[in-house]
């Protein structure tokens, strides 16, 4: 068997779905991803194309998938790389043509140095492309040397169909939320004042590698006021006694995220000002995931997320003016000085996945429905360096973020990350346990 996460039948009703709404004189080509290289002949740890796994599960490089309509029938075929017993003494084994064909939802597969003649002769017999372009080079010039006057693009049906998870689905995502969850239990107990960010980092991402997962997205471990930097990256500096600490860590299993934000103080005990700002965040927060209803629309999360932000920054005196000048005419009043992102994203076989509605954009975006999966993600930040808004002493320095992975059901939310802690008393329980 291939090792599949999901039942064969899965995979072919999804491919009998997405080529349902194909026209009948296409040809679906959908590439592997790249290599990439790190140096000189070292490469980063490969990962496939999320539209490859959602359609077939292939994870190799140098792979094709194709869909053609023949016969009065659709068609689908894998192009591998084949069997090489030099190259999988030094790489590992390959599956190859044969394994791909015993073992995969494909009705045929082929050598991948076969690709481009296969791929020749069905454009001269008109077929027409449907491709996602970028991804391999020789496959793109193929398709743009013939005649066909508009080359579409599978992706507008596939991120319609990604939108919504199936239960087999739901189950990786949540087996992801539970790693990631118990990553940052762990992180959180093994943090102490002085902490490297590093040494938080190593906590989160070795619990993902124990846990036979990789994290699903760089971690972000910000303490002081790099907690105030949206997207930190160096994770290189130590935690002071007194400040706060910001995780923004979340693993992948079979391709499928988590994305957890977790904030806490390293010395084990929030100060009254620390306090103030994180409830406020976690009440925005609860209001969000309270929105995710099935049927509303995209902006409901971060419309009730921003409420309750505006409304807690004016109470602070942090805002002096009314809520409703706090929040402006379209969610971009003031209160934007401190909450400067949106509430949420699509969450599935990437990150930011697929299907629209991403972070609070003014643009509609999808209408929330059963089987989504979203991320509910509110923060405020005062970072002490900023100079171009006012930033009060008794708040400078303090960055807070805290986000959970929310499943949009009939009858209401369900957040699969609920495993990991987040109200005051809580962290406050945890954090320095291990020491």
């Amino acid at each position: 068997m291939s090792g599949l996460p999901f039942d064969l039948s899965e995979y072919r009703s999804r491919q009998q779905g997405f080529l349902s709404s194909m026209p009948q004189n296409s040809l679906v080509i959908i590439p592997n991803n790249p290599k990439s290289v790190r140096s000189n002949d070292t490469h980063y740890r490969y990962r496939a194309n999320s539209y490859m796994l959602y359609l077939c599960g292939w994870g190799e490089p140098e792979s094709i998938f194709t869909a053609q309509f023949s016969g009065g029938k659709w068609t689908t075929s894998l192009f591998v790389r084949p069997r090489d017993t030099n190259s999988e003494i030094w790489e590992g084994r390959r599956v190859g043509p044969e394994g791909a064909v015993e073992g995969w939802p494909v009705d045929e597969s082929f050598p991948i140095g076969d690709v481009e003649e296969h791929l020749s002769k069905a454009l001269e017999s008109g077929l027409r492309p449907s491709i996602i372009t970028g991804l391999n080079p020789a496959v793109d010039n193929i398709v743009s040397e013939c005649e066909m006057s508009e080359i579409q693009d599978p992706r507008k049906v596939l991120d319609t169909m990604r939108t919504i998870k199936s239960e087999s689905e739901i189950e990786l995502m949540q087996q992801a939320a539970d790693i990631a969850s118990l990553a940052h239990v762990k992180a959180m107990e093994g943090t102490f004042p002085s902490v490297g960010e590093w040494q938080i980092q190593a906590i989160i991402e070795g619990h993902f590698i124990d846990s036979k997962s990789q994290w699903s997205y760089p971690s972000i471990v910000g303490g002081g006021d790099n907690a105030t930097i949206l997207h930190y990256s160096s994770n290189s500096e130590t935690v002071e006694d007194g400040d706060l600490v910001l995780v923004d860590a979340g693993c992948e299993v079979h391709g499928y995220a988590s994305d957890i934000t977790r904030t806490w103080p390293v010395s084990g005990k929030f100060t009254e000002a620390q306090k103030e700002i994180y409830n406020l965040v976690l009440e925005a927060e609860l209001a969000g995931i309270d929105a995710c209803r099935a049927g509303s629309p995209w902006r409901s999360m971060h419309e009730a997320s921003s409420a309750v932000l505006a409304k807690g920054l004016v109470q602070l005196g942090i805002l002096d003016c009314t809520v409703s000048e706090a929040l402006g005419k379209n969610l971009d009043g003031p209160f934007r000085n401190y909450f400067m992102h949106g509430t949420g994203h699509l969450l599935g076989l990437d990150v930011h996945d697929v299907g629209g509605g991403r972070k609070g954009d003014k643009k509609p975006g999808p209408v929330l429905r059963p089987g989504m999966v979203v991320t509910v993600e509110p923060g405020l930040y005062f970072a002490s360096w900023r100079d171009d808004v006012e930033i009060p002493e008794r708040y400078a320095g303090i960055g807070i973020r805290i986000e959970d992975d929310v499943l949009i059901t009939e009858d209401g939310p369900v957040v699969l990350s609920s495993r990991c802690p987040k109200s005051v008393d809580e962290i406050e329980a945890i954090v320095g346990k291990s020491g």
